[in-house]
């Protein structure tokens, strides 16, 4: 299967396409690039983003590779923003404190923030968080106010309007992160998070109504357990868990949440548990070559998926419609 790299969303070091990367385009395809500004490697604020100029050459050359790739980033505000004000960006307050302002000041700064990323050619953006700050000690989520409010109610309200200024905007949001975090007592870079007992229903389903009227209509899957389904997978690699939120979301996009966070590392390494992850029924693996350089190993890995889809243990059918997917969004957001 020549189109294997449709599943993909693969981050880079550096300011410009590097060549290990086209390489892969061209023989694979690709669904997608990730934008990082700071790089966990150098420890620095090095890595893709510079200037608004500089973000808008780069967005143009990952755009114009073979299968045009589309441009992902997680602009959710606050802390967690790849394009920063420092470097010339749109402002963009973090989720809780979003939530405080008046509505005509939520739409004009959704508008700049969405009006600004078209402009530099980026596709998608990771966000909204739909996670209810059910722990506000959560490091991962309420210490660092990504999650708009412990109110499910404004939760919901917020994205709606997040969507609605996307749609305007033409920029693909995935909503994040699926089955709902924000109950979470640790942070799942380090290890797998455990959210059996901190999972409510109102949360699950928040993300079952919201996704297809959401602009894009994507999900990112956490690494997160959920013993109730499945006492031993991750839900990115999770068939039970996967398949629960497939029945209720046919058509829905799922992107795994990075596949090189610790958890997933310790247990199987970012080759099998790709694998094991479009196995159970994800559509695009993300690999952020961020957290650490597994650069020169992406082309095996797709080799390794598509040795697996001629030998079996993969479906066909079941990748044709993630790829069919991909493709479905790739028109949406190029036109």
């Amino acid at each position: 299967m020549n189109d294997i790299g449709e599943l993909f969303i693969l981050g880079f070091f550096g300011k410009i396409v590097p060549d290990w990367l086209k390489e892969f385009a061209a023989r694979y395809g690709l669904g997608g690039v990730i934008l990082f500004d700071y790089s966990c490697r150098t420890r620095e604020y090095d890595n893709n983003i510079a200037s608004p100029e500089q973000v808008q050459r780069l967005c143009a050359e990952i755009s114009a590779l073979p299968s045009g790739p589309m441009v992902f980033i997680d602009q959710e505000g606050g802390l967690v923003r790849r394009l920063k004000e420092s470097r010339g960006f749109a402002p963009l307050p973090s989720a809780r404190e979003f939530n405080l302002l008046a509505p005509d000041q939520k739409r004009a700064i959704l508008t700049a923030s969405f009006a600004e990323m078209r402009r530099l050619g980026i596709h998608y953006d990771f966000a909204p968080v739909i996670d209810v700050d059910y722990n506000p000690d959560n490091p991962n989520i309420g210490r660092i106010e990504r999650s708009y409010s412990a109110d499910i109610a404004e939760v919901e309200a917020n994205a709606l309007l997040a969507s609605e200024v996307a749609r305007t905007q033409r920029i693909g949001l995935c909503l994040k992160h699926f089955p709902g975090i924000g109950g979470a007592l640790v942070d799942s870079h380090q290890e797998f998070m455990d959210i059996s007992e901190a999972l409510r229903g109102e949360q699950e389903e928040l993300f079952y109504s919201l996704a297809p009227t959401m602009f894009g209509d994507a999900v990112l899957v956490s690494h997160a357990i959920v013993r109730q389904w499945d006492d031993h997978c991750p839900m990115t690699l999770s068939a039970a868990g996967l398949g629960r939120l497939r029945k209720r979301l046919p058509d829905t996009l799922l992107i795994t949440d990075d596949m090189q966070m610790q958890g997933l590392q310790k247990a199987l390494g970012t080759r099998e548990a790709s694998l094991q992850s479009l196995k159970a029924g994800m559509d695009m693996l993300c690999i952020g070559n961020n957290l650490f350089d597994q650069e020169q190993e992406m082309a095996g890995i797709a080799e390794h998926i598509a040795d697996s889809l001629r030998e079996g243990p993969l479906s066909g059918s079941a990748i044709e419609k993630s790829i069919a997917r991909v493709g479905k969004r790739k028109a949406l957001l190029a036109a």
